[in-house]
């Protein structure tokens, strides 16, 4: 954990120096499209000398200069499975973006969906040497707080603090420069993979890039998509990608839980191809321009032209009707759904005092979804978009960019992690794993 404690405060001061220069690009490495976004900063968008303990930013003083998506390819469920494929399609998308903005950009901040993310909630408590808190007192806490055992090869995403008591108050976002005799304080901690970090942090170096900072696309997406209300209240937001569904929970501004199904709207694709004997392609196209989840007695008369090339003029000629469409679609769907549901059991969603879910990702835009949703999940179910930010081309304002304009607005204003601290060298703790949400109950 020491290693990967200096990588992230090296990849920190790099996206400093970056954000000095004044240009950063933004990579979001999904399974069905690979997104970069190039970033200029303004004079008064360049870090402060202290960002706070702070809960997530709105818009920024930056500006989207430059914008490139293409078909990912060599990723599957969110990691990278072929290499050399990955960093051609990374390569395509990053010169891309740097020709349309005219700039040279060297460092990225990347977001990732895969690699089994599992969320703790830990907890610290420490005596003020002084009464007043101070920024070691703060780093201090953070090192208290019990560290579970992750596992072989498992490695910290995000550690962040999300809330602090001094003395008898809780609920604190900030406590330094007040007075008090005991802190203590939450933390929410996510662990994924390694290995598939690893092989992101090696296909980036190949593109001749530096990594300078590294975000889950569930958290991102659910920056993004929420709106403040829902971020401080409590919501959860489902991201549902090509490869896999993301799912994160906010509460008072902060991410208190993320996880990930390993299914997405890539599948459903894969089933109206099996289902219908036709191609990958031609799938796809039937699912964006025909699909839906909720059929009427009109779907029975609407017939949809398969057209292929197969050389086979019946099949070619064939046609399948909207009714059929949705009777292939909808199973995979409802699958997704139910598993999202039993993971949002787990995390006790249902303890939260709001019960709002938003729905995004480039899957969320299949006709009938909220409808589904709502049954499956709950009743407060939406559709969410992603906030609007300055230079975002039209494009690139639907759903499916919920991850890359999240990833944006996390650049530019990062929550505070345990690696923003100097954490006492001796404290690196392996202890007791306290369970999650435990401190929901108890603090707010």
């Amino acid at each position: 954990m020491t290693d990967l404690y200096q990588t992230q405060r090296a990849m920190r001061n790099m996206r400093q120096a970056a954000m000095q220069r004044g240009v950063i690009a933004i990579l979001d490495v999904g399974t069905s499209k690979i997104a970069c976004l190039i970033l200029r900063f303004d004079g008064e968008a360049r870090p402060r000398d202290v960002d706070g303990v702070g809960p997530m930013a709105g818009q920024s003083q930056f500006r989207i200069i430059g914008a490139a998506t293409t078909r990912s390819r060599g990723v599957r469920f969110g990691e990278i499975t072929a290499m050399q494929e990955t960093e051609r399609a990374v390569r395509t998308a990053v010169q891309a973006a740097q020709k349309m903005a005219n700039v040279r950009v060297d460092h990225v901040i990347a977001c990732f969906s895969g690699a089994d993310p599992r969320s703790y909630g830990l907890a610290g408590d420490i005596e003020l040497q002084d009464s007043v808190v101070t920024e070691q007192d703060v780093a201090r806490v953070l090192s208290a707080c019990d560290t579970p055992d992750l596992g072989q090869g498992r490695e910290v995403l995000h550690a962040q603090p999300v809330n602090f008591a001094l003395d008898h108050r809780t609920g604190l976002g900030d406590p330094r420069g007040q007075i008090g005799n005991r802190l203590a304080c939450d933390m929410h901690l996510l662990s994924v993979d390694g290995d598939a970090i690893q092989n992101l942090l090696y296909c980036i170096r190949r593109c001749d890039l530096e990594l300078a900072g590294l975000a889950s696309s569930a958290y991102v997406s659910g920056v993004s998509s929420l709106v403040e209300d829902e971020q401080e209240l409590g919501a959860a937001c489902i991201d549902l990608g090509g490869g896999t569904t993301g799912l994160s929970i906010f509460m008072k501004k902060h991410m208190i839980y993320a996880d990930s199904v390993r299914m997405g709207g890539d599948h459903v694709t894969s089933d109206i191809a099996k289902g219908l004997q036709i191609p990958l392609a031609t799938a796809e196209r039937i699912k964006t321009r025909h699909g839906g989840l909720v059929a009427t007695g009109m779907d029975d008369r609407e017939m949809i032209e398969i057209g292929g090339d197969s050389g086979d003029w019946d099949k070619d000629r064939r046609q399948v009707s909207r009714t059929e469409l949705i009777g292939i679609m909808r199973p995979r769907v409802e699958e997704i759904l139910e598993e999202t549901r039993a993971r949002l059991d787990v995390a006790g969603f249902d303890h939260l005092p709001s019960h709002q879910i938003v729905l995004t990702g480039g899957g969320s835009q299949i006709p009938g979804l909220d409808a589904l949703a709502a049954r499956i999940l709950g009743q407060r179910v939406r559709l969410g978009r992603p906030l609007r930010v300055q230079g975002l081309p039209q494009a690139a304002t639907g759903p499916a960019f919920a991850s890359g304009v999240g990833l944006c607005l996390f650049a530019a204003h990062p929550q505070d992690e345990w690696w923003d601290f100097e954490i006492p060298a001796e404290r690196y703790p392996a202890r007791s794993l306290k369970r999650a949400f435990r401190w929901f109950k108890d603090n707010w």
